[in-house]
């Protein structure tokens, strides 16, 4: 199966909905993967902690680095 999505972050929960929120904000919708969430909410539990991942499509991917791009710079500023 082929995707047109590429993954742009994956980090802690916090980041991920950051940057998921900043790119709503200027019309990407992003895909958020996360295997902890799923497993959990499945009835699951991951013996080895998966960090969510953020993609986007691929026709997006260079606005969508400029947000990464961004919130990591306001992120480890703090």
């Amino acid at each position: 199966m082929e995707s047109n999505y590429i993954k742009i972050f994956e980090g802690n929960f916090i980041i991920v909905q950051l940057v998921k929120t900043r790119l709503e904000d200027i019309g990407i919708n992003p895909v958020i993967k996360d295997e902890n969430e799923s497993g959990r909410l499945g009835g699951f539990v991951h013996d080895i902690p998966r960090v969510p991942q953020v993609y986007v499509h691929e026709t997006e991917v260079e606005k969508a680095m400029q947000i990464v791009n961004q919130v990591r710079a306001e992120t480890e500023a703090s």
